[in-house]
């Protein structure tokens, strides 16, 4: 007979959503807005369309601005609209 053993909490939630973008606002303390973009295809007329979304993001140690390129993670919300937290500054601006 097997005994078995509960997986861990974080094995069986779903794996959070991570997307990468930079930053175009710097302004708030430990919030960063972040632009992401992607390409899309038009499904009738196969045109590419240019597509971006902005999120806002807590930044504690408040290490990313302007222009750097960060990967962002969803999170539980943390005030009206910031869903998202910066997990790392993959490129520093010049």
């Amino acid at each position: 007979m097997e005994t078995k053993v509960a997986a861990p909490v974080h094995e069986l939630r779903a794996a959070r959503k991570v997307r990468i973008g930079r930053v175009v606002s710097d302004k708030m303390d430990k919030t960063r807005v972040i632009e992401v973009r992607w390409n899309t295809t038009h499904p009738r007329y196969r045109k590419v369309l240019r597509r971006s979304s902005r999120f806002y993001a807590h930044d504690e140690k408040n290490e990313s601005h302007m222009g750097d390129k960060v990967e962002i993670m969803g999170t539980r919300p943390l005030s009206r609209l910031k869903r998202w937290r910066v997990m790392r500054v993959l490129e520093k601006s010049a």
